[in-house]
C-alpha cells in the first residue's frame, strides 16, 4: 500500500519543480500483458486482480537546482506526460515504471543517462473554462495524444485506490545492465474526480501494450508545488 505522504525524506535533491494541472488516466489490464514489458528483478503490482497502466500528463513548473527558490522569475515550466505502471523491488519497495516519458524540454532528455525512456515533442496544455486540455506528439515517431477532461469536485476522502494510483514515492529505470531507484518527495495530492470529453492516443500501442479496453478511472489535480527528486542510485542488476 502506497502512503499518501512521502515514504522519505529528500533531503539532498538532485532537481527541484512543481507538477502542475495534472491528470491521471487509469486502466485496467491484464497482468501478463504488462509483465511482458517490466524487467526482472521488478515485481508488475496488482490492485483488485488487475495491473494499471496511467496516463498522466502535466505541467512541469518552476524546474531549478536545489536551493533556487521557486518564486525567482524566468524559471522554466513545460508540459511532460508519462506512461506508466506499478511496480516493486524484491526489496519491498514500491514504484513507477515508465513505459514512456514524453517533453517539451530538451534539458529533460539528460535523463536518458540511468534510463529514463524520454521522448522530445510538442507538447501544450491549456485551460479553457471549465476544461482542461492536453495534447502531444512525438517528434520524430507516431505516438500522439489528445485529452479533454473536465475536472468535478474535490474528494475530501480519498478512498485506498485512489491513494494507490497517485501516491507513488520513487521511479525505476533501467541502463547499462542494472535498476536504479530516484527517490521523490512532494506534498499530498489535493485529488479531484474528472470527466473526459475527448480522448485519443497511441501512446499505449507504441509502448508495446495492447490498446485499452472499458472505462478508464480519471482524477484531476491542480498540482504540488514543492516536489524534490533525489540522486538516482543503481539498486540492482538486471538479467
Amino acid at each position: 500500500m502506497a502512503a499518501y505522504g512521502a515514504e522519505q525524506r529528500v533531503r539532498l535533491p538532485a532537481l527541484c519543480a512543481g507538477w502542475m494541472t495534472q491528470t491521471f488516466v487509469h486502466w485496467a489490464y491484464p497482468v501478463r500483458a504488462v509483465r511482458a514489458l517490466v524487467p526482472e528483478p521488478l515485481e508488475v503490482q496488482e490492485y483488485e486482480g488487475s495491473a494499471w497502466v496511467g496516463f498522466t500528463p502535466f505541467v512541469m513548473a518552476d524546474v531549478r537546482p536545489p536551493g533556487v527558490p521557486s518564486a525567482l522569475p524566468g524559471l522554466p515550466s513545460f508540459a511532460e506526460t508519462n506512461l506508466r505502471t506499478y511496480v516493486r523491488h524484491p526489496n519491498g519497495r514500491d514504484g513507477l515504471w515508465f513505459f514512456s516519458l514524453e517533453v517539451a524540454c530538451p534539458l529533460m532528455l539528460g535523463a536518458r543517462a540511468i534510463g529514463a525512456p524520454y521522448h522530445p515533442g510538442l507538447l501544450e496544455v491549456t485551460r479553457s473554462g471549465d476544461t482542461v486540455r492536453y495534447s502531444g506528439r512525438r517528434r520524430p515517431g507516431r505516438a500522439s495524444y489528445r485529452l479533454v477532461v473536465r475536472p468535478g469536485a474535490p474528494i475530501e476522502r480519498p478512498t485506498e485506490r485512489d491513494v494507490w494510483l497517485t501516491s507513488r514515492w520513487r521511479a525505476y529505470t533501467r541502463r547499462l545492465g542494472m535498476l536504479w531507484e530516484t527517490p521523490v518527495e512532494h506534498e499530498p495530492w489535493p485529488l479531484a474526480g474528472a470527466a473526459i470529453e475527448d480522448l485519443e492516443e497511441t501512446l499505449t500501442t507504441e509502448a508495446g501494450l495492447p490498446a485499452p479496453t472499458g472505462e478508464p478511472l480519471v482524477h484531476f489535480s491542480d498540482g504540488v508545488r514543492h516536489v524534490r527528486m533525489g540522486v538516482s542510485v543503481p539498486c540492482a542488476r538486471t538479467p
